[in-house]
């Protein structure tokens, strides 16, 4: 049988322009399944993002943070209704390179594969729009009565992506380690692209940018309608 090569793609901010979690978290705040003092819990990390004061991680952390914290006791139908919704008006909002990108190594016969921080109720309704045929995402454990306990499952698989490229190879024979490639954005996304055979840094923050020309990877900036390769 003849092996399938990999691709890897991180989502938020890679693929998608901005982070299924926040879209996630300001609609439940809007349908007032999260309360409205929730988007107090990161609006000063918001702040000092936008101002170009504070990092982004910061701000996605505190998103985290505050999801984590009003998920308990939220009804999973409801959850998954929310998420289907947010994708619906989200969805189209992708980067010209990855979203081809994506779409030109699938032609080439690659196994393409989503790792995300984000839901994965929500990563796979995302997902299936643009082809990829595993998703990985945060599981987050369901009680009585279908709801939410705020309980995070296997959450050390999720936190190191190279953890599931392992996982991947381990259990998928059919598919092999040659001519990998991911592609990711920040500098949690460097235990994934040392574990392939190519790595593309794409929009990458300062840390990443500065990793990656250490390590001659690509580095690839979409602006406006313009992409360049640094």
């Amino acid at each position: 049988m003849k092996q399938k090569p990999v691709a890897f793609f991180d989502i938020d901010g890679t693929v998608f322009r901005s982070s299924l979690l926040v879209e996630l978290v300001e609609q439940l705040i809007a349908e007032d399944v999260f309360p409205a003092e929730a988007a107090e819990q990161f609006e000063s990390e918001l702040r000092s993002w936008r101002s170009r004061e504070g990092v982004y991680q910061d701000y996605i952390e505190a998103v985290i943070e505050t999801f984590l914290k009003h998920i308990k006791g939220v009804h999973y139908g409801e959850f998954a209704d929310i998420g289907r919704r947010v994708v619906s008006v989200q969805s189209k909002f992708v980067y010209r390179y990855t979203r081809d990108l994506i779409q030109s190594l699938k032609r080439d016969g690659y196994y393409v594969i989503a790792i995300s921080q984000s839901p994965k109720t929500i990563l796979d309704e995302f997902c299936g729009q643009y082809g990829f045929d595993k998703v990985y995402g945060r599981f987050y454990e369901i009680g009585p009565q279908d709801r939410f306990t705020g309980v995070i499952n296997d959450e050390h698989l999720i936190q190191n992506k190279s953890n599931i490229v392992r996982r991947v190879f381990e259990r998928h024979p059919e598919l092999t380690e040659e001519g990998s490639l991911a592609v990711g954005d920040t500098e949690s996304d460097i235990p994934l692209l040392e574990s392939v055979s190519e790595a593309v840094c794409f929009n990458p923050n300062k840390t990443l940018y500065t990793h990656a020309k250490r390590q001659g990877w690509k580095v690839v900036v979409e602006r406006k309608d313009v992409i360049y390769h640094l």
